[in-house]
Protein backbone atom coordinates (compact mmCIF):
# COMPACT_ATOMS: atom_id res chain seq x y z
CA UNK A 1 0.00 0.00 0.00
CA UNK A 2 1.07 3.90 -0.66
CA UNK A 3 -0.20 7.15 -0.67
CA UNK A 4 1.00 10.11 -3.13
CA UNK A 5 0.69 13.81 -2.93
CA UNK A 6 -2.32 14.66 -5.04
CA UNK A 7 -2.89 18.53 -4.39
CA UNK A 8 -2.73 20.91 -1.73
CA UNK A 9 -6.12 22.01 -0.20
CA UNK A 10 -6.09 26.36 0.03
CA UNK A 11 -8.26 28.19 2.35
CA UNK A 12 -9.66 31.27 1.09
CA UNK A 13 -12.58 33.73 1.69
CA UNK A 14 -13.48 34.00 -1.97
CA UNK A 15 -12.24 31.16 -3.15
CA UNK A 16 -13.16 31.65 -6.93
CA UNK A 17 -10.73 34.75 -7.20
CA UNK A 18 -7.93 32.71 -5.64
CA UNK A 19 -8.41 29.73 -7.85
CA UNK A 20 -8.22 32.44 -10.59
CA UNK A 21 -5.20 33.92 -9.25
CA UNK A 22 -3.71 30.32 -8.74
CA UNK A 23 -4.55 29.16 -12.52
CA UNK A 24 -2.75 32.55 -14.33
CA UNK A 25 -0.52 32.48 -11.69
CA UNK A 26 0.91 28.95 -12.68
CA UNK A 27 -0.30 29.11 -16.89
CA UNK A 28 -3.06 26.21 -15.42
CA UNK A 29 -6.63 26.06 -15.75
CA UNK A 30 -9.80 26.43 -13.45
CA UNK A 31 -11.23 22.45 -14.20
CA UNK A 32 -14.05 23.27 -11.34
CA UNK A 33 -15.75 26.20 -9.31
CA UNK A 34 -19.04 25.13 -7.86
CA UNK A 35 -19.93 26.50 -4.53
CA UNK A 36 -16.99 26.60 -2.09
CA UNK A 37 -14.57 24.33 -4.13
CA UNK A 38 -12.82 25.43 -7.00
CA UNK A 39 -10.00 22.82 -9.28
CA UNK A 40 -6.64 24.81 -10.31
CA UNK A 41 -4.90 21.87 -13.07
CA UNK A 42 -2.84 22.12 -16.12
CA UNK A 43 -4.47 21.97 -18.81
CA UNK A 44 -5.05 18.76 -20.31
CA UNK A 45 -3.75 17.36 -17.14
CA UNK A 46 -4.86 13.26 -16.02
CA UNK A 47 -5.61 13.97 -12.49
CA UNK A 48 -4.16 12.55 -10.70
CA UNK A 49 -0.31 12.31 -11.79
CA UNK A 50 2.95 12.53 -10.85
CA UNK A 51 3.47 15.61 -12.93
CA UNK A 52 1.66 17.91 -11.16
CA UNK A 53 0.60 18.74 -7.68
CA UNK A 54 -2.77 20.58 -8.12
CA UNK A 55 -4.64 23.01 -5.65
CA UNK A 56 -7.75 23.07 -4.28
CA UNK A 57 -9.10 25.94 -2.86
CA UNK A 58 -11.88 26.04 -0.47
CA UNK A 59 -14.17 28.97 0.75
CA UNK A 60 -14.37 29.55 4.22
CA UNK A 61 -15.62 32.56 6.21
CA UNK A 62 -12.49 33.05 8.41
CA UNK A 63 -9.20 35.29 7.78
CA UNK A 64 -5.68 34.51 7.21
CA UNK A 65 -4.54 35.94 10.62
CA UNK A 66 -0.76 34.22 10.70
CA UNK A 67 1.88 33.06 8.52
CA UNK A 68 1.45 30.04 6.54
CA UNK A 69 3.43 27.06 7.63
CA UNK A 70 2.79 25.34 3.86
CA UNK A 71 3.81 27.26 0.96
CA UNK A 72 4.41 26.67 -2.76
CA UNK A 73 7.86 27.66 -4.36
CA UNK A 74 7.82 29.06 -8.00
CA UNK A 75 10.71 28.01 -10.54
CA UNK A 76 12.24 30.18 -13.04
CA UNK A 77 14.75 29.69 -16.11
CA UNK A 78 16.53 32.56 -15.84
CA UNK A 79 17.05 35.93 -14.22
CA UNK A 80 15.08 37.09 -16.79
CA UNK A 81 12.04 35.10 -16.32
CA UNK A 82 12.18 35.77 -12.76
CA UNK A 83 12.01 39.66 -13.10
CA UNK A 84 9.09 38.77 -15.75
CA UNK A 85 7.33 36.68 -13.79
CA UNK A 86 7.46 38.89 -10.81
CA UNK A 87 5.94 41.84 -12.78
CA UNK A 88 3.15 39.41 -14.15
CA UNK A 89 2.18 37.67 -10.79
CA UNK A 90 1.93 41.67 -8.83
CA UNK A 91 -0.01 42.15 -12.12
CA UNK A 92 -2.40 39.91 -11.28
CA UNK A 93 -2.62 41.23 -7.88
CA UNK A 94 0.48 40.11 -5.77
CA UNK A 95 1.86 42.07 -3.19
CA UNK A 96 5.56 41.69 -1.88
CA UNK A 97 6.05 40.66 1.63
CA UNK A 98 8.57 40.81 3.94
CA UNK A 99 8.96 37.41 6.35
CA UNK A 100 12.26 38.22 7.27
CA UNK A 101 13.90 36.63 4.68
CA UNK A 102 17.05 39.56 4.30
CA UNK A 103 18.63 39.88 1.74
CA UNK A 104 17.81 36.23 -0.56
CA UNK A 105 17.77 35.97 -4.40
CA UNK A 106 14.42 34.68 -4.86
CA UNK A 107 11.30 36.97 -4.25
CA UNK A 108 8.63 36.26 -1.73
CA UNK A 109 4.99 37.63 -2.70
CA UNK A 110 1.46 36.93 -1.24
CA UNK A 111 -1.17 36.17 -3.80
CA UNK A 112 -5.01 38.35 -3.31
CA UNK A 113 -5.46 36.87 0.24
CA UNK A 114 -1.95 36.75 1.13
CA UNK A 115 -1.04 33.27 1.10
CA UNK A 116 2.39 33.41 0.82
CA UNK A 117 4.79 32.00 -1.95
CA UNK A 118 8.34 32.12 -3.81
CA UNK A 119 9.19 33.47 -7.00
CA UNK A 120 12.27 31.37 -7.09
CA UNK A 121 16.24 32.37 -9.18
CA UNK A 122 17.09 29.61 -11.42
CA UNK A 123 18.36 26.40 -10.14
CA UNK A 124 19.48 23.32 -12.06
CA UNK A 125 17.37 21.01 -9.58
CA UNK A 126 14.38 22.64 -10.70
CA UNK A 127 14.68 22.86 -14.83
CA UNK A 128 11.97 19.94 -15.13
CA UNK A 129 9.62 20.53 -13.01
CA UNK A 130 7.12 22.54 -14.39
CA UNK A 131 5.78 25.85 -13.32
CA UNK A 132 5.48 24.58 -9.38
CA UNK A 133 8.78 24.09 -7.83
CA UNK A 134 8.22 22.78 -4.58
CA UNK A 135 5.28 22.95 -1.83
CA UNK A 136 7.34 23.32 1.33
CA UNK A 137 6.19 22.93 4.86
CA UNK A 138 7.79 25.19 7.58
CA UNK A 139 9.14 22.23 10.82
CA UNK A 140 10.76 21.88 13.54
CA UNK A 141 12.84 18.83 12.90
CA UNK A 142 13.12 17.85 8.99
CA UNK A 143 15.35 14.33 9.35
CA UNK A 144 12.28 13.13 11.53
CA UNK A 145 9.52 14.91 8.76
CA UNK A 146 11.78 13.20 5.98
CA UNK A 147 11.17 10.07 8.16
CA UNK A 148 7.80 10.15 8.49
CA UNK A 149 6.82 11.11 5.31
CA UNK A 150 9.25 8.78 3.36
CA UNK A 151 7.38 5.82 4.48
CA UNK A 152 3.93 7.59 4.51
CA UNK A 153 4.37 8.27 0.39
CA UNK A 154 5.70 6.30 -2.40
CA UNK A 155 8.16 9.24 -2.74
CA UNK A 156 11.85 9.22 -3.01
CA UNK A 157 13.44 11.14 -0.40
CA UNK A 158 16.54 12.83 -2.06
CA UNK A 159 18.51 15.22 0.71
CA UNK A 160 17.46 15.15 4.35
CA UNK A 161 20.19 17.61 6.51
CA UNK A 162 19.43 19.40 10.14
CA UNK A 163 18.10 22.45 8.41
CA UNK A 164 16.33 21.16 5.20
CA UNK A 165 15.11 17.62 3.53
CA UNK A 166 12.87 16.91 0.09
CA UNK A 167 11.21 14.50 -1.49
CA UNK A 168 9.73 13.79 -5.09
CA UNK A 169 7.71 11.27 -6.74
CA UNK A 170 9.43 7.89 -7.81
CA UNK A 171 8.68 8.29 -10.92
CA UNK A 172 11.00 11.12 -10.77
CA UNK A 173 8.71 14.25 -12.25
CA UNK A 174 6.89 16.76 -11.04
CA UNK A 175 7.85 19.29 -8.39
CA UNK A 176 9.81 18.88 -5.16
CA UNK A 177 8.32 18.43 -1.67
CA UNK A 178 10.33 20.02 0.82
CA UNK A 179 10.54 20.80 4.69
CA UNK A 180 12.45 23.79 6.13
CA UNK A 181 13.43 24.22 9.53
CA UNK A 182 11.91 26.96 10.89
CA UNK A 183 11.91 28.44 14.75
CA UNK A 184 8.07 29.15 14.40
CA UNK A 185 5.50 27.10 16.51
CA UNK A 186 2.81 26.02 14.83
CA UNK A 187 -0.13 28.09 16.66
CA UNK A 188 -3.35 27.92 14.15
CA UNK A 189 -5.02 25.41 11.70
CA UNK A 190 -2.96 25.30 8.55
CA UNK A 191 -4.59 27.55 6.11
CA UNK A 192 -2.61 25.46 3.46
CA UNK A 193 -2.46 21.73 3.78
CA UNK A 194 -1.40 18.63 2.05
CA UNK A 195 -3.92 16.30 0.12
CA UNK A 196 -2.96 12.04 -0.31
CA UNK A 197 -4.74 9.84 -2.43
CA UNK A 198 -3.90 5.92 -2.22
CA UNK A 199 -4.02 4.28 -5.21
CA UNK A 200 -6.89 2.47 -7.01
CA UNK A 201 -7.59 -1.21 -5.76
CA UNK A 202 -6.14 -0.05 -2.62
CA UNK A 203 -7.98 0.37 1.33
CA UNK A 204 -8.43 3.92 2.28
CA UNK A 205 -9.42 2.88 6.18
CA UNK A 206 -6.55 0.11 6.10
CA UNK A 207 -3.98 3.25 4.54
CA UNK A 208 -5.04 5.04 7.63
CA UNK A 209 -4.20 2.66 9.72
CA UNK A 210 -0.65 2.12 8.14
CA UNK A 211 -0.44 6.27 8.39
CA UNK A 212 -1.53 6.01 12.19
CA UNK A 213 1.23 3.08 12.93
CA UNK A 214 3.89 5.49 11.64
CA UNK A 215 3.04 8.40 14.31
CA UNK A 216 -0.07 10.13 12.52
CA UNK A 217 -2.79 11.17 14.41
CA UNK A 218 -6.97 10.80 12.91
CA UNK A 219 -8.23 14.83 13.73
CA UNK A 220 -12.24 15.76 14.59
CA UNK A 221 -12.20 19.54 13.15
CA UNK A 222 -15.97 18.84 12.89
CA UNK A 223 -15.89 18.21 9.26
CA UNK A 224 -18.84 15.23 9.83
CA UNK A 225 -19.64 12.36 7.42
CA UNK A 226 -17.25 12.61 4.55
CA UNK A 227 -15.11 10.83 2.47
CA UNK A 228 -11.95 11.90 3.29
CA UNK A 229 -10.19 11.55 6.41
CA UNK A 230 -8.64 14.07 8.62
CA UNK A 231 -5.45 13.67 9.86
CA UNK A 232 -2.04 15.36 11.75
CA UNK A 233 1.81 14.57 10.93
CA UNK A 234 4.07 13.95 13.73
CA UNK A 235 4.32 18.04 14.16
CA UNK A 236 0.61 18.60 14.10
CA UNK A 237 0.61 19.70 10.38
CA UNK A 238 -3.20 18.63 9.14
CA UNK A 239 -3.07 16.51 5.74
CA UNK A 240 -6.08 14.66 4.19
CA UNK A 241 -6.69 10.86 3.01
CA UNK A 242 -8.82 10.96 0.16
CA UNK A 243 -10.59 7.86 -0.98
CA UNK A 244 -8.43 5.99 -3.88
CA UNK A 245 -8.15 7.12 -7.09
Amino acid sequence: MATRLVQISMQAQDNSAVGRFWAAALGWSVTGDEGVETNVEPEGFDYPGPTAVCIDVIGVPEPKTVKNRVHVDLATTSAAHQDELVARLKGLGATPVDVGQGDVPWTVLADPEGNEFCVLEPREIYRDTGPMAAVVVDCADPRAMARFWGEAMDWTVHEVTDDHASLRSANGVGPYLEFLRSPDPKTVWNRVHLDLRPYPGDDQAAEVARLRALGATPLDVGQGDVSWTIMADPEGNEFCVLVPS
